[in-house]
Protein backbone atom coordinates (compact mmCIF):
# COMPACT_ATOMS: atom_id res chain seq x y z
CA UNK A 1 0.00 0.00 0.00
CA UNK A 2 2.88 2.40 0.73
CA UNK A 3 4.38 1.94 -2.75
CA UNK A 4 1.03 2.49 -4.37
CA UNK A 5 0.49 5.68 -2.38
CA UNK A 6 3.89 7.06 -3.40
CA UNK A 7 3.24 6.21 -7.04
CA UNK A 8 -0.16 7.90 -6.90
CA UNK A 9 1.35 11.04 -5.36
CA UNK A 10 4.09 11.19 -8.00
CA UNK A 11 1.58 10.75 -10.80
CA UNK A 12 -0.80 13.43 -9.55
CA UNK A 13 2.12 15.86 -9.37
CA UNK A 14 2.60 15.51 -13.13
CA UNK A 15 -0.61 17.24 -14.17
CA UNK A 16 -3.12 19.84 -13.04
CA UNK A 17 -5.77 17.91 -11.13
CA UNK A 18 -8.10 20.93 -11.19
CA UNK A 19 -7.81 21.58 -14.92
CA UNK A 20 -9.57 19.97 -17.87
CA UNK A 21 -8.07 18.53 -21.04
CA UNK A 22 -9.13 17.77 -24.59
CA UNK A 23 -10.11 14.11 -25.09
CA UNK A 24 -6.92 13.25 -27.00
CA UNK A 25 -4.65 14.87 -24.41
CA UNK A 26 -6.61 13.27 -21.56
CA UNK A 27 -6.19 9.81 -23.08
CA UNK A 28 -2.46 10.33 -23.50
CA UNK A 29 -2.18 11.43 -19.87
CA UNK A 30 -4.07 8.39 -18.63
CA UNK A 31 -1.81 6.08 -20.63
CA UNK A 32 1.36 7.81 -19.40
CA UNK A 33 0.28 7.76 -15.77
CA UNK A 34 -0.75 4.08 -15.58
CA UNK A 35 1.76 2.41 -13.27
CA UNK A 36 0.23 -0.99 -12.42
CA UNK A 37 1.93 -4.18 -13.58
CA UNK A 38 -1.27 -5.39 -15.25
CA UNK A 39 -3.10 -4.01 -18.27
CA UNK A 40 -5.38 -1.54 -16.54
CA UNK A 41 -8.91 -0.85 -17.72
CA UNK A 42 -9.70 2.70 -18.82
CA UNK A 43 -13.09 3.94 -17.66
CA UNK A 44 -15.17 7.01 -18.45
CA UNK A 45 -17.38 8.63 -15.80
CA UNK A 46 -20.22 11.04 -16.52
CA UNK A 47 -21.83 13.24 -13.87
CA UNK A 48 -25.31 13.94 -15.20
CA UNK A 49 -27.75 16.69 -14.29
CA UNK A 50 -30.63 14.30 -13.67
CA UNK A 51 -32.80 13.48 -10.69
CA UNK A 52 -32.15 9.75 -10.42
CA UNK A 53 -35.19 9.40 -8.16
CA UNK A 54 -37.50 10.18 -11.08
CA UNK A 55 -38.37 7.31 -13.40
CA UNK A 56 -38.62 9.65 -16.40
CA UNK A 57 -35.01 10.84 -15.93
CA UNK A 58 -33.23 7.50 -15.84
CA UNK A 59 -30.46 6.90 -18.35
CA UNK A 60 -29.93 3.30 -19.47
CA UNK A 61 -29.11 1.62 -22.75
CA UNK A 62 -26.22 0.03 -24.65
CA UNK A 63 -23.55 1.30 -27.02
CA UNK A 64 -21.24 -0.57 -29.39
CA UNK A 65 -17.60 0.44 -29.06
CA UNK A 66 -15.69 0.62 -32.35
CA UNK A 67 -12.74 -1.20 -30.77
CA UNK A 68 -14.36 -3.17 -27.96
CA UNK A 69 -13.26 -3.08 -24.32
CA UNK A 70 -10.35 -5.51 -24.53
CA UNK A 71 -12.21 -7.82 -22.18
CA UNK A 72 -13.47 -11.33 -22.86
CA UNK A 73 -17.19 -10.76 -22.21
CA UNK A 74 -19.03 -13.70 -20.66
CA UNK A 75 -22.67 -13.89 -21.78
CA UNK A 76 -25.45 -15.99 -20.26
CA UNK A 77 -28.68 -16.48 -22.21
CA UNK A 78 -32.14 -17.58 -21.10
CA UNK A 79 -33.84 -19.08 -24.14
CA UNK A 80 -35.23 -22.34 -25.46
CA UNK A 81 -35.45 -24.29 -28.72
CA UNK A 82 -34.31 -22.39 -31.84
CA UNK A 83 -33.36 -19.29 -29.87
CA UNK A 84 -31.18 -21.35 -27.53
CA UNK A 85 -29.41 -22.87 -30.53
CA UNK A 86 -28.90 -19.40 -32.02
CA UNK A 87 -27.34 -18.26 -28.74
CA UNK A 88 -24.94 -21.21 -28.67
CA UNK A 89 -23.93 -20.68 -32.30
CA UNK A 90 -23.29 -16.97 -31.57
CA UNK A 91 -20.86 -17.87 -28.80
CA UNK A 92 -22.91 -17.54 -25.60
CA UNK A 93 -21.02 -18.93 -22.62
CA UNK A 94 -24.06 -20.39 -20.89
CA UNK A 95 -27.55 -21.10 -22.24
CA UNK A 96 -30.52 -22.46 -20.38
CA UNK A 97 -34.10 -22.08 -19.25
CA UNK A 98 -35.95 -22.77 -16.01
CA UNK A 99 -33.32 -25.22 -14.80
CA UNK A 100 -30.64 -22.54 -15.13
CA UNK A 101 -32.79 -20.02 -13.28
CA UNK A 102 -33.38 -22.54 -10.49
CA UNK A 103 -29.64 -23.19 -10.21
CA UNK A 104 -28.88 -19.48 -9.95
CA UNK A 105 -31.61 -18.96 -7.39
CA UNK A 106 -30.30 -21.90 -5.32
CA UNK A 107 -26.76 -20.56 -5.48
CA UNK A 108 -25.38 -23.65 -7.23
CA UNK A 109 -24.61 -21.74 -10.45
CA UNK A 110 -21.77 -19.21 -10.46
CA UNK A 111 -22.60 -15.61 -11.34
CA UNK A 112 -19.25 -15.18 -13.06
CA UNK A 113 -20.68 -13.53 -16.18
CA UNK A 114 -20.96 -9.98 -17.51
CA UNK A 115 -24.21 -9.83 -19.48
CA UNK A 116 -27.56 -11.57 -19.20
CA UNK A 117 -29.79 -11.83 -22.26
CA UNK A 118 -33.28 -13.32 -22.34
CA UNK A 119 -35.98 -13.95 -24.89
CA UNK A 120 -39.29 -12.22 -24.01
CA UNK A 121 -41.06 -15.52 -23.26
CA UNK A 122 -38.45 -16.36 -20.62
CA UNK A 123 -38.96 -13.22 -18.54
CA UNK A 124 -41.60 -14.88 -16.39
CA UNK A 125 -38.82 -17.24 -15.29
CA UNK A 126 -35.99 -14.71 -15.19
CA UNK A 127 -38.11 -12.14 -13.34
CA UNK A 128 -37.87 -14.25 -10.18
CA UNK A 129 -34.10 -13.70 -10.20
CA UNK A 130 -34.42 -9.96 -9.67
CA UNK A 131 -33.12 -10.05 -6.08
CA UNK A 132 -30.05 -12.00 -7.25
CA UNK A 133 -29.26 -10.41 -10.63
CA UNK A 134 -30.55 -6.88 -9.99
CA UNK A 135 -27.96 -5.75 -7.40
CA UNK A 136 -25.19 -6.98 -9.72
CA UNK A 137 -26.53 -5.09 -12.73
CA UNK A 138 -27.20 -8.37 -14.54
CA UNK A 139 -30.98 -8.26 -14.87
CA UNK A 140 -32.15 -8.31 -18.53
CA UNK A 141 -34.07 -5.20 -19.54
CA UNK A 142 -35.81 -4.16 -22.79
CA UNK A 143 -34.30 -0.65 -22.50
CA UNK A 144 -30.80 -2.05 -22.70
CA UNK A 145 -31.68 -4.44 -25.52
CA UNK A 146 -31.04 -7.50 -23.38
CA UNK A 147 -34.64 -8.72 -23.60
CA UNK A 148 -34.95 -9.56 -27.27
CA UNK A 149 -36.14 -12.03 -29.85
CA UNK A 150 -32.97 -11.45 -31.87
CA UNK A 151 -30.81 -13.51 -29.54
CA UNK A 152 -28.02 -14.47 -31.94
CA UNK A 153 -27.17 -10.95 -33.11
CA UNK A 154 -27.40 -9.59 -29.57
CA UNK A 155 -24.93 -12.16 -28.26
CA UNK A 156 -22.55 -11.38 -31.13
CA UNK A 157 -22.83 -7.63 -30.45
CA UNK A 158 -21.92 -7.95 -26.77
CA UNK A 159 -19.10 -10.32 -27.57
CA UNK A 160 -17.78 -7.81 -30.13
CA UNK A 161 -17.79 -4.83 -27.78
CA UNK A 162 -21.28 -3.60 -27.01
CA UNK A 163 -21.49 -2.36 -23.43
CA UNK A 164 -24.45 -1.59 -21.23
CA UNK A 165 -24.62 1.61 -19.23
CA UNK A 166 -26.97 2.92 -16.56
CA UNK A 167 -26.97 5.76 -14.09
CA UNK A 168 -26.45 5.09 -10.40
CA UNK A 169 -28.55 6.69 -7.65
CA UNK A 170 -26.34 9.77 -7.71
CA UNK A 171 -26.83 10.40 -11.43
CA UNK A 172 -23.41 9.10 -12.46
CA UNK A 173 -22.71 6.77 -15.38
CA UNK A 174 -19.52 4.67 -15.55
CA UNK A 175 -18.52 2.99 -18.81
CA UNK A 176 -15.32 1.13 -19.80
CA UNK A 177 -13.62 2.42 -22.96
CA UNK A 178 -10.78 -0.07 -23.29
CA UNK A 179 -7.36 -0.90 -21.87
CA UNK A 180 -4.20 1.12 -21.24
CA UNK A 181 -2.50 -1.03 -23.91
CA UNK A 182 -4.91 0.26 -26.60
CA UNK A 183 -3.56 2.78 -29.10
CA UNK A 184 -4.53 6.30 -28.05
CA UNK A 185 -6.55 6.81 -31.25
CA UNK A 186 -8.67 3.72 -30.50
CA UNK A 187 -9.38 4.88 -26.97
CA UNK A 188 -10.40 8.28 -28.29
CA UNK A 189 -12.75 6.72 -30.85
CA UNK A 190 -14.35 4.59 -28.13
CA UNK A 191 -14.59 7.65 -25.88
CA UNK A 192 -16.33 9.69 -28.58
CA UNK A 193 -18.75 6.86 -29.38
CA UNK A 194 -19.82 6.66 -25.74
CA UNK A 195 -19.99 10.43 -25.39
CA UNK A 196 -22.24 10.66 -28.43
CA UNK A 197 -24.50 7.95 -27.06
CA UNK A 198 -24.82 9.59 -23.64
CA UNK A 199 -25.65 13.01 -25.09
CA UNK A 200 -28.31 11.41 -27.31
CA UNK A 201 -29.78 9.63 -24.27
CA UNK A 202 -30.82 12.86 -22.55
CA UNK A 203 -34.27 12.34 -20.98
CA UNK A 204 -36.89 14.85 -22.12
CA UNK A 205 -37.74 15.67 -18.50
CA UNK A 206 -34.20 16.83 -17.68
CA UNK A 207 -33.76 20.57 -17.18
CA UNK A 208 -30.56 22.64 -17.45
CA UNK A 209 -27.16 21.20 -18.37
CA UNK A 210 -27.38 17.45 -18.94
CA UNK A 211 -23.70 16.43 -18.89
CA UNK A 212 -22.09 18.29 -15.99
CA UNK A 213 -18.64 16.71 -16.09
CA UNK A 214 -16.70 13.85 -17.70
CA UNK A 215 -13.63 12.14 -16.29
CA UNK A 216 -11.48 9.26 -17.52
CA UNK A 217 -9.07 7.17 -15.47
CA UNK A 218 -7.20 3.89 -15.53
CA UNK A 219 -7.94 1.30 -12.84
CA UNK A 220 -5.19 2.50 -10.49
CA UNK A 221 -4.62 6.01 -11.84
CA UNK A 222 -6.09 9.41 -10.98
CA UNK A 223 -9.04 10.88 -12.83
CA UNK A 224 -8.40 13.28 -15.70
CA UNK A 225 -11.20 15.76 -16.36
CA UNK A 226 -12.24 16.24 -19.99
CA UNK A 227 -13.09 19.64 -21.44
CA UNK A 228 -16.78 19.40 -22.37
CA UNK A 229 -16.49 21.87 -25.24
CA UNK A 230 -13.70 19.85 -26.87
CA UNK A 231 -15.65 16.62 -26.34
CA UNK A 232 -18.80 18.06 -27.89
CA UNK A 233 -16.79 19.31 -30.90
CA UNK A 234 -15.33 15.83 -31.49
CA UNK A 235 -18.78 14.28 -31.19
CA UNK A 236 -20.17 16.67 -33.81
CA UNK A 237 -17.27 15.87 -36.15
CA UNK A 238 -17.95 12.13 -35.79
CA UNK A 239 -21.64 12.35 -36.77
Amino acid sequence: MTTKSKNRSAIEAEFDTTGSYGPKEAVELVKQMAFAKFDESVDMAFKLGIDARQADQLVRSTVSLPHGTGKDVRVVVFAESDLARAAEEAGADLVGGKELADAIQAGSQSLDFDVTIASPDMMSVVGKLGPVLGPRGLMPNPKSGTVTQDIGKTVEAFKAGRVEYRNDRYGNVHVPIGRVSFDADKLVENLVAIGDEIYRARPAATKGRFVESVTIASTMGPGVKIDLGDLEDLIKESR
